[in-house]
């Protein structure tokens, strides 16, 4: 009948990631994030607000740094432990973390326990906003390369420090490549899927 709510924790949040970017490495700092997350009425909020934290982190690796390589020959994924598989340490952390919850809200429809929200998992896509603050960051050092500013980019998650330098395109880069004639026949170590 097209009636009631289908998700009684239906809930939304948004975030603001403030980026620098290093172009002659690739590798980046998250200077700055700015969280806002509707989680109704909070029975406790330092829990909320740490679950926002995590989730935000893992988003966060998940977008940047969490990379799947496969070996070629067998197909058997080669990044399977922290020791070459990249996930988010305490320097991933924005340096300036700010999470507020959106308070004031009567959520007269609500009917959840005390008209609370679930909030495990909701914010890990929030993560992504880091993703695309590098996006910005690549685009507008992409602009000072002639030829290259009004390509369109197209930049693959995880934005690792290898392709977000790669997707830099200067002149150090032109000069790495391995002309396709020399890399037929040629096995590589590991690939991406």
């Amino acid at each position: 009948t097209n009636e009631g709510m289908l998700y009684f924790y239906f809930t939304q949040g948004v975030a603001l990631a403030e980026v620098e970017l290093d172009t002659l490495t690739g590798s980046h700092t998250t200077r700055r994030v700015d969280i806002i997350m509707d989680v109704g009425k909070s029975l406790n909020k330092a829990i909320d607000i740490g679950q926002i934290e995590g989730a935000f982190a893992q988003g966060q690796g998940w977008t940047t740094t969490e990379e799947f390589l496969y070996f070629p020959s067998s197909g058997k994924l080669f990044t399977q432990g922290p020791g070459n598989y990249k996930i988010p340490s305490a320097m991933d952390i924005p340096r300036d973390f700010r999470v507020s919850l959106l308070e004031g809200l009567p959520y007269r429809g609500l009917k959840t326990i005390y008209s609370s929200k679930g909030i495990g998992e909701p914010p890990l896509f929030l993560g992504s906003s880091v993703f695309f603050a590098l996006r910005d960051a690549v685009l507008a050092a992409r602009a000072h390369s002639p030829g290259v500013a009004d390509e369109v980019l197209h930049l693959e998650s995880p934005a690792t420090a290898e392709i977000l330098r790669l997707a830099c395109v200067d002149e150090m880069v032109e000069l790495a490549r391995i002309p396709t004639a020399q890399k037929e026949g040629k096995i590589p170590f590991a690939v991406r899927i």
